[in-house]
């Protein structure tokens, strides 16, 4: 039997955005009790545990951790970061719940783009097409669903981290560009839409959501509203110096699908021409422009050997397939940067007059 209200969170340990904690933060604090299930047992558990969640660790490809974490559960909230065993985690957690649990309510994450698709679309990418594949698996259970379906993370590393930790190092900026149209939304909206989902479930049984930020735009126009952005911090005169990695070919096609599923999903590059025209529509007066495409593969290089030094401990922390990934996808872009398919550029600019 279930334990009134007690609601299981998954992917509750971090990844992209982590929505996970902090829907068991709201849970907490609307006095829900929480179980929260983490894939290893460190300071992101200790940090559960203080908010006064039950902390379980556990595999969701695993039935026997399945079952454990779902014991006396009455509430689920499904969330796990896209890897190659989504589907089968996905598929573990289906029949487990429906032969051992006693779910009044699942709630699933998703992404957006799942509602324009179909049983014959092909246009989309690999991890659009796993999260649509989960859905169905979902609604074919039988199980009480409901599906949340954001978009782009505003707090996805494209937009925030990346950023951060360039300004951090370096007093520098990296810019996320690409061709897609998005609309970023808050994984803080996010989690108050899946708390209070978990809270009173039954009004939303069987329906999707679709989470999306104010207004959809491609990144050539996230570029043109982040240069304005920027342009506001300044005084007339100030200057920026903005870093990011961009395209060099036009020709060329974007990346292909394994760093769209595994890496960087949306975060395709664009030409170093392109940040310059959205700085320069946001009143900036370009001074310099530097290119250091073989410096970035130097320091990948360095990244690289620190990484397999550092082997046994990169396994602990991210688990063996995100490391084999991780390795692959440094080699690669190294690549890119040898064979001048992607540079890196710093643009120096002064804010003008008017």
């Amino acid at each position: 039997m279930s334990e009134p209200g007690l609601i299981l969170v998954t992917g509750a340990g971090g990844g992209i955005g982590g929505v996970g904690g902090k829907v068991v933060a709201l849970l907490r604090q609307r006095d829900q009790a929480v179980r929260a299930m983490v894939h290893h047992d460190d300071d992101r558990a200790d940090a559960l545990s203080a908010l006064g969640a039950g902390v379980v660790v556990g595999d969701l490809t695993r039935p026997v951790d399945v079952a454990t974490a779902l014991d006396s559960v009455q509430r689920m909230f499904f969330s796990m970061s896209l890897a190659p065993s989504y589907l089968e985690a996905t598929a573990t957690v289906a029949t487990v719940a429906r032969a051992v649990g006693h779910l009044d309510a699942l709630v699933a994450i998703s992404q957006m783009t799942v509602s324009q698709m179909d049983a014959l679309s092909m246009d989309e990418s690999p991890h659009q097409r796993l999260h649509w594949l989960s859905e169905q698996l979902l609604n074919w259970s039988g199980l009480p669903v409901v599906h949340v379906r954001p978009t782009i993370f505003l707090d996805s590393p494209l937009f925030t981290t990346l950023a951060a930790r360039s300004i951090a190092d370096s007093g520098t900026i990296r810019l996320p560009f690409g061709s897609g149209r998005t609309s970023p939304i808050a994984t803080d909206d996010v989690a108050r839409v899946v708390a209070t989902i978990l809270t009173d479930p039954g009004p939303y049984i069987g329906r999707a959501f679709d989470l999306t930020g104010p207004r959809s735009q491609d990144m050539n126009g996230i570029a043109d509203e982040y240069a304005r952005a920027l342009a506001g911090l300044l005084e007339p005169g100030g200057r920026l110096l903005n870093h990011g990695i961009a395209r060099l070919r036009h020709t060329d096609p974007e990346a292909g699908p394994f760093s769209e599923r595994y890496v960087f999903p949306d975060g395709e590059t664009t030409h170093v021409s392109r940040v310059i025209l959205a700085l320069e529509r946001a009143g900036f007066i370009v001074q310099h422009v530097e290119e250091f495409g073989s410096d970035y593969a130097e320091t990948l290089r360095h990244w690289i050997r620190n990484l397999d030094d550092n082997i046994k401990r990169a396994e602990e922390i991210a688990g063996p397939e995100r490391l084999r990934v991780w390795r692959l996808y440094l080699r690669t872009a190294r690549n890119g940067f040898e064979i001048d398919f992607t540079s890196v550029y710093q643009v120096l600019c002064r804010l003008g007059q008017s």
